[in-house]
């Protein structure tokens, strides 16, 4: 997922790397501009995986079949999700069966706060702490190549489905209705910046397993 890239060119060269590792589902989050002409250019022989790409109003309605959700950062967040380096994060994506989003922000200010709380891993791209940004592409062909050289390996024998982000929002939301209804969670908690980082932590939750936390939640409020 590429959240609200402002130069075509990038996106154009973001479908190029991915091809070159073998993915193809591009999604763009509120692009300023696409599609243009630019984007074709920096794309070469990958225009089959720009023009496939998919554009959506928000990150949440881009990731919300996904079963986990990754947001690129360079800076470090004090009240981040888990975690984890470009390699790392390879491996941890193959462990979950289903669609795994990887998110980048915008080229000048990258990901929003709202953006990356609504994912459950944050990555850091190793680099010289005296310069480590990337270019957009770049960035995306990093990760594409960590996740070319992992591989994803099939699951055998899992019948459960896995929980998707939309799943876990609304566990989130209805965590959220009980605190309040009980109050538990008072002005200016990090509550919900917490039970994020909790449920971050925890991989493959199934979508039957937040359906339990979800009917125990409803039992409490009596609704």
């Amino acid at each position: 997922m590429l959240c609200r890239p402002s130069h075509p060119g990038n996106v154009g060269a973001a479908a190029r790397a991915m091809k070159t590792m073998g993915l193809a589902d591009l999604r763009l989050v509120a692009p300023q501009r696409y599609p243009a002409p630019e984007a074709q250019w920096m794309a070469t022989n990958a225009v089959d995986v720009l023009e496939a790409a998919t554009v959506h109003a928000s990150l949440a309605d881009s990731i919300k079949d996904c079963v986990a959700a990754f947001a690129l950062s360079a800076r470090p967040r004090e009240w981040s999700p888990q975690v984890l380096d470009a390699r790392a994060v390879a491996a941890r994506a193959a462990q979950f069966e289903g669609e795994v989003a990887f998110v980048f922000g915008n080229e000048t200010a990258g990901l929003t706060n709202e953006e990356m709380f609504a994912c459950q891993f944050l990555v850091h791209i190793p680099a010289s702490p005296r310069f480590s940004s990337l270019n957009l592409a770049q960035a995306v062909q990093v990760v594409a190549y960590e996740l070319f050289m992992t591989g994803k390996p099939s699951v055998q024998g899992r019948s459960e489905k896995l929980a998707t982000v939309a799943d876990l929002e609304g566990l989130y939301g209805h965590l959220e209705q009980a605190a309040v209804a009980t109050q538990f969670m008072a002005t200016g908690s990090r509550l919900r910046e917490r039970w994020r980082r909790l449920f971050s932590r925890v991989p493959g939750l199934e979508r039957e397993e937040v359906n339990i936390l979800r009917g125990l939640l409803r039992a409490l409020l009596g609704k």
